[in-house]
């Protein structure tokens, strides 16, 4: 988010001196911020995947394990499905919507 303030800051010619709060800015520019629409575009990629057939290429790497073997140092990377989940939870929506195309 910080760096989403910059560029749009940078593009209205608001530097940081200035002193006027992101919430003014945001409310000037009128943007979505950038991690709804992450996460709007993850879901509608999540809805078409999960729409296919299981036999379908895209499907069957769903059922992949990844090979195991020795990680790196720090926290484990999150997976696709740990992420869409969280996503999934801030939306509101369960996998089974991903069906129905109205909602």
């Amino acid at each position: 988010m910080v760096a989403e303030m910059r560029i749009i800051r940078w593009m209205c010619g608001f530097p940081r001196l200035d002193r006027i709060r992101n919430e003014v800015i945001m409310s000037l520019v009128e943007v979505a911020p950038i991690e709804e629409k992450m996460r709007e575009s993850r879901l509608r990629w999540f809805g078409h995947v999960k729409r296919r057939s299981v036999v379908a290429p895209v499907r069957r790497c769903e059922m992949i394990v990844p090979p195991s073997g020795k990680r790196g140092r720090g926290r484990p990377k999150k997976s696709l499905k740990e992420v869409v989940r969280e996503d999934l939870r801030v939306a509101g929506l369960t996998e089974d919507m991903a069906q129905d195309r109205r909602l």
